[in-house]
């Protein structure tokens, strides 16, 4: 399908369908109270109108979206990863994507989360504030860091892509393509299939991207149909606290470490990323939108194939900056709103055990709250206090997880430059990528 024959481009659609699922949310919340009744009886419509609409469509549809892209996530990150290893031709190298993976992983979680105390202590959120909530929260028992490492490798790499073990599934998919390699022709045999599946995985995220404005509609119609805006409200100097240190932590940190490692121009990584920004910021999983942040490395910003297979998986896994961000503003919140005073060594410790938090419960369901469980037990504060930010967490997830995709693609940018696996051309071409983002479900080409 040539590019002229969509009035729109993607990003456009899937902002338009944002923009108007956000707005038909609101609407049924105006003209619907809590129970489902109307407000308003100049309507006619009953209360099952308003369950089909919600409970029924919208809410299908979005699980069905949802689903397809975590679908992809397995197979994908498992078949580029033996790709790209398994074309190396040097097995230290590695060792060096992991090394400076992770290690600027840790750095910008430790930015993020510095960042977030700083300012929270400076606009003290919780001040003067007197909340109760009838919600309570249990914190589960987050693994040790020794049984995370363990946990690492699998006794049945089946089982862990059923799954969706992301850090078993990495280090199987390594060790799958350094043999591949040391085989000879049978690997190479084997990597040419290996090859064409991931063109066609590939093709298949591009399918799914293309129905993303309906998927991402259905997502925000529901959210902001169910959303309790009464409970921002009560927490407003909280929430716009945590949005502004993730837009700072996005627009600055991000940017300056770029610069400094790359010399690559920071605004044209932002208007590459516009389309997985979207993608993130509906679905609220770095995970799910893993296929659309490869895609867009590889694509639009010219991250090589090795390191986007390695980067990117581990980052959706353990890159946490909006997280830790979160975590940050809450420990002060909390704090102030139980009228704890913590010393500066309690803030340090919450810097570290944020930082290495996100990567000892890499994971780990509901690692967000796990890990704020971890930091309150840490400065001995109480993890109920949770339960007052949760009302509004809803929100702050899906902007977090924005933030950390942009943060994943980076690294990826990062890492790829000093590994000399990052094609400038493509990164500086505005129109790099948008033909392989177009599919022509009517009409298909069989020699492409």
């Amino acid at each position: 399908m040539s590019q002229s024959s969509h009035k729109y481009s993607l990003t456009t659609r899937i902002f338009i369908g944002m923009v108007v699922g956000i707005i038909t949310g609101a609407i049924l919340q105006a003209l619907f109270d809590d129970s489902g009744d109307l407000r308003f009886t100049i309507f006619s419509f009953e209360l099952s109108t308003y369950n089909i609409l919600v409970e029924g469509i919208f809410s299908t549809v979005g699980q069905i979206f949802i689903a397809s892209l975590k679908m992809l996530v397995v197979p994908l990150v498992f078949v580029s990863l033996v790709c790209g290893t398994s074309s190396l031709t040097e097995p230290s190298k590695l060792g060096r994507l992991g090394i400076k993976s992770v290690g600027l992983y840790i750095l910008t979680t430790a930015i993020a989360v510095t960042l977030a105390i700083s300012l929270g202590l400076m606009v003290s959120p919780g001040e003067n504030l007197n909340l109760s909530t009838e919600a309570e929260f249990t914190a589960k028992q987050a693994p040790s860091f020794s049984q995370v490492i363990v946990n690492m490798f699998p006794t049945n790499p089946i089982n862990s892509m059923a799954e969706g073990n992301m850090l078993q599934i990495i280090v199987f998919a390594v060790l799958f393509g350094i043999a591949m390699a040391m085989v000879g022709d049978a690997g190479k045999r084997l990597a040419s299939f290996f090859e064409d599946i991931n063109t066609v995985i590939l093709r298949l995220v591009t399918i799914i991207m293309n129905l993303a404005p309906y998927g991402v509609f259905v997502l925000m119609a529901k959210l902001f149909a169910t959303i309790g805006l009464e409970t921002i409200a009560s927490l407003a100097k909280y929430f716009v606290l945590v949005l502004a240190v993730l837009a700072i932590h996005a627009f600055v940190t991000y940017p300056v470490l770029l610069k400094v490692f790359t010399g690559l121009n920071p605004l044209m990584l932002f208007k590459k990323m516009r389309e997985a920004a979207l993608f993130a910021f509906s679905t609220s999983s770095s995970s799910a939108t893993l296929p659309v942040t490869m895609e867009t490395a590889r694509n639009k910003l010219g991250v090589g194939k090795s390191v986007t297979s390695f980067s990117l998986p581990l980052g959706a896994t353990i890159n946490m900056d909006g997280t830790a961000i979160m975590q940050g503003v809450a420990t002060v919140f909390i704090a102030q709103v139980y009228g704890v005073d913590l010393a500066l060594n309690d803030y340090v410790m919450v810097v570290l055990t944020a930082t290495l938090a996100s990567i000892g419960t890499a994971g780990v369901p509901g690692v967000g709250l796990i890990m704020l469980a971890m930091v309150l037990q840490q400065v001995n504060l109480p993890v109920e206090g949770i339960a007052l930010i949760i009302g509004v967490d809803r929100l702050l997830d899906m902007t977090r997880t924005a933030v950390n995709i942009t943060g994943d693609c980076t690294v990826a940018c990062i890492v790829g430059k000093s590994e000399g696996e990052l094609d400038e051309t493509i990164f500086y071409d505005p129109n790099a990528g948008i033909a392989e983002e177009e599919v022509d479900l009517k009409h298909f080409d069989q020699n492409s």
